[in-house]
Parts: structure tokens; sequence; C-alpha cells
């Protein structure tokens, strides 16, 4: 039976462009000072576009809502160039294969208590044994032990050349014993490690941070933040534009144009919108029928008309954001030959939180229906969607995915949505051929190499049909005109650090 693992979508390589700042929680600042006359900081307005889906546990998908807002970090974070950087450990060596040491740095927890290596080993060997368990983990055993006053020893099951970047994955984020205190929940308030800290969540709609003094990385210029999660793209950017807030993420595309053009910010990101179909249920089951609809979907029409120029055409599972992915792809490898779509009906769904991919899936279903399909539509909230997803209910399903997101490996990506035990693996995909390709990948340390497997094992996905990639993202950033500091992550998982402020 497959496992269903819950995965952040934000809902993305070893190698991306270089950008100036580490995106660590603690960085991100270009100037220095306080912000206000007296020194304490203005409070942050943020308005996030997913409200908590799982009562902000850390291990499924508000892990980033955790490290967006500074909140949580891990031992190590990813920088610019998407490889593993020092956070609360300050360094690491490997020992053998299948061990790794990690030296912790001086920090507090959130609630007074000492980041120790007991605590550290505590809070992962929670995260392994959490259910579902993180997608950072999905395929690996690993065990952490406290050694001596400062190292923290993690050995795995199999070899884990990618081990470093694993462990910056927001779903690993290290808490104090008093955040599982409850054995039914895991507790962020109050028991994390960032810049900021959370005082009180209002369910889905809000939540207040104070500024935690302590930081190992220093003084946040800011005070505090006043989260607000507010689904509706076009409120998020009117609120901005009042005045209402400071930060908006995540503005529509169709919005863009509404806002001051020194308030809006885009980046190249390593989310990839795609079309995935059901292969293992249902009329695309039929690896024919799904070549049909994937002949049928005009991919070139989504990064000019939808996306209004903010987004690349679709060209594989990784985007340019990847930079070393496009002279190391390949052609797809094993697609069937198309089938007739004979009437053949069609669940799409998708979700309106990304206010594009609704009309995406419009665009989408049309061009299905032009090719002799009958499709029936679903638009939901993200949180009331993916279960279902997950179950494989629909026969297709538009996702924005950020491939780099849970691990920063290009790998894993690959392994949680496409293999038969996939934790994310809403195409239900199970091909002996692709989990194959995966698994050798998974097997190599060395970066040129993994990349070279990552893209033959990308070869044999996109001949499943299982996916069709149509764009690569852009995110729109909306930013108020006095706010600085801001980070502009292209892996979507930090917002506001030590320096951001208005």
């Amino acid at each position: 039976m497959r496992s269903h693992r819950r995965s952040r979508l934000l809902a993305p390589l070893l190698l991306i462009p270089l950008i100036s700042s580490c995106f660590a929680s603690g960085g991100g600042s270009d100037d220095s000072g306080s912000g206000d006359e007296d020194g304490d900081g203005s409070r942050l307005r943020v308005a996030l576009a997913f409200p908590p889906a799982e009562n902000l546990s850390p291990y499924g998908a508000d892990a980033t809502l955790l490290s967006r807002l500074a909140v949580t970090e891990g031992l190590t974070a990813l920088d610019a160039n998407g490889s593993a950087a020092p956070a609360l450990a300050e360094s690491w060596r490997r020992d053998g294969e299948k061990a790794w040491e990690f030296t912790l740095r001086d920090a507090t927890f959130q609630d007074g208590t000492d980041v120790t290596p007991a605590a550290v080993a505590d809070s992962l060997t929670h995260a392994t044994d959490a259910e579902p368990a993180p997608a950072a983990l999905a395929g690996v055993t690993l065990t952490a032990k406290a050694q001596g006053e400062r190292v923290v020893r993690i050995t795995t099951a199999e070899p884990d050349p990618v081990l470093p970047l694993r462990l910056s994955s927001p779903s690993l984020a290290v808490l104090s014993a008093k955040a599982y205190a409850d054995k039914n929940r895991v507790d962020p308030v109050g028991t994390a490690t960032g810049p900021f800290e959370l005082t009180k969540v209002n369910g889905a709609t809000s939540a207040s941070l104070d500024r935690f003094d302590d930081y190992w990385g220093g003084r946040a210029q800011a005070s505090g933040i006043d989260a607000r999660f507010i689904a509706d793209g076009t409120a998020r950017a009117n609120a901005l534009r009042t005045g209402e807030l400071d930060i908006a993420e995540a503005v529509p595309v169709s919005q863009a144009a509404t806002l001051d053009e020194d308030t809006r910010r885009d980046t190249a990101t390593t989310r990839t919108t795609s079309l995935l179909f059901n292969a293992s249920s249902g009329p695309l089951k039929d690896a024919g029928l799904r070549a049909a609809a994937r002949g049928a979907v005009d991919t070139s029409v989504f990064a000019k008309d939808v996306y209004e120029g903010y987004a690349d055409p679709g060209a594989g599972i990784y985007g340019p954001a990847v930079t070393w992915a496009d002279g190391k792809r390949t052609a797809p490898v094993g697609r069937a030959a198309a089938g007739k779509a004979d009437g053949a009906t069609i669940n799409l769904a998708t979700y309106d939180n990304r206010p594009e991919l609704p009309e995406v899936a419009q665009v989408v279903k049309q061009q299905l229906e032009k090719a002799g399909f009958k499709v029936k539509l679903t638009v939901r909230e993200y949180s009331r969607l993916e279960g279902d997803a997950l179950a494989g209910k629909f026969d297709a399903f538009v996702l924005a995915r950020n491939t780099l997101l849970d691990t920063g490996d290009p790998v894993a990506v690959l392994a949680s949505d496409y293999t038969c035990d996939g934790g994310f693996n809403i195409a239900q995909l199970c091909d002996k051929d692709v989990d194959r390709a995966v698994a050798e990948a998974e097997k190599i340390a060395d970066t040129a190499k993994r990349q070279d497997a990552a893209m033959a094992a990308e070869a044999r996905i996109l001949g499943s049909d299982a996916v069709v990639p149509l764009v690569h993202q852009r995110i729109i950033t909306g930013v108020g005109s006095s706010v600085q500091g801001v980070i502009l992550d292209p892996y979507e998982r930090t917002l506001v650090g030590t320096g951001t402020r208005r």
C-alpha cells in the first residue's frame, strides 16, 4: 500500500543563480538600523497565502509557515547556491558511509533552555517517529544521539550523501522538550529557536509573534510580527495597496499591475506548475490515453497568457532556476503511442490559494475537451483538497510544486512525487523503471553525477506521461515602500529575518 506522507507545496538542485544573501532565517538584512526612533523596532504586518492546515505541526504542510515567519530553524539551512549552510550546527563532518557528526553553536530555545546535543537528538527522534513522517525523511531511517557537550551524531540505515541538505528542511526544525509535552501534537509556540517567537495563534486566521531577544544570530530589528492568513490573493494585494500590510506573499499576476512598481518584487523560483495524471486508476491508467491527454495540452500559452510573463514555459520537472538542468536534460524515455479520447471523462482538480491555478485548469479543460475528452473541474481551498488528491480520487491535478522545498536535493522530489512508495505521489505513478532510475540517483554522492542521474530519472518520469510541466513560476511579493530587508528566497522557505523592518 502506498503511504501518504504530507509535503509542503509552497506549495523547490544543487546550483541556482547566485543571490547575495543566505536564506537562513537570520539572514537577509541589506541595511542596519532599528526602524523607529526608540530603537525597539516597529511590528511587521505580514499576509501569508496558506492558512495552517495541521495546527502548525512542523512535520507537514505548515512547516514552511513557521520557517517563513522566522520561528523555526534546523541544524542547517540552504545558501544561495543550494548548498547546506550552518544554522544551529556551526559545522559537520562525515564519519564513514552512514554517520555524520554535527557540532552545535551556542544557542537558546525560546523557552529559555539551552540547545544541547541531547535536546537536538530528542527533537530529531520525534520527527523520525512522526506519523505520517516528514517528507524530508521519505525513505530514510536515521538515529540521532548526543555525543559530548557540543556534538550530535546522526547515523542512517543506508548511506545518505545529502544528509546535511536534508536536515535543512523546514520539517526537521529543532524544538525544545516542551514542544512534545502533549503526545498528541507538537507545539511550536515558544519552543523554537528563530528570531521571532509565536505567542498566539488564532486558528487559521492570524498569529502574533514577538521578537526573541536571545536569538543566536542577533536581535531582530522588528519588535514582532502580526501575521494574517489570507487565501484570497486579491485581498492580499488590496490590503498591501491600502497600507494595511507591510508584506504580502504570492501576489497574483492579475494584481501585479495594481501595485506600484517599487512595491512589487518578482523572483525566479524552483516552483513548477504541472498537470499530473492519475496513472493507477481511472481512464488515465491507460498509458495511451495519458499520451493523448499530454499531446492535447499546448504548454506554450500558460507563461505568456495566464502568468502574464511572470513565468517561463515548462521545460521539465526542474526549471530555469535550476541552472544546471537545461544542459543535462534528455528526451523523455518510454512514451506510449497516443490513443483516442473517445469521450473519456476526466475529473480534473486544483486549488485556489494560488489564484492562477484555476485559470490554468480552465485552459487545460478547454484543451482536453477540444481533443475529445469530457472534463469535470473541481476547485477548492488547498487544505480541503489535499487528502483527496493524495488518495488518488482525481484523474488529473494542476499542482504548483517547489521542487527543492523539502530537502534542496533534486533527487528527493522525484522519490517523493513519482515512485511507488512516494509520500507525495499525487500522480499515483508506480513504474519499475522509474523506481530503478531514482534509486540509482539516490546512491550517488558526487554532485555532477547526481545531477546527471536526476536528469536520467526525469526522462523516465516524463516518458510515463504522468506529469506535464506547464510553467516554471516567478513569485511576486508585495513589499511596502517603507519596508527593508525582505528575503526573496527562490526556495520559498524564508520571507522575514533579523534585518526585515519598516
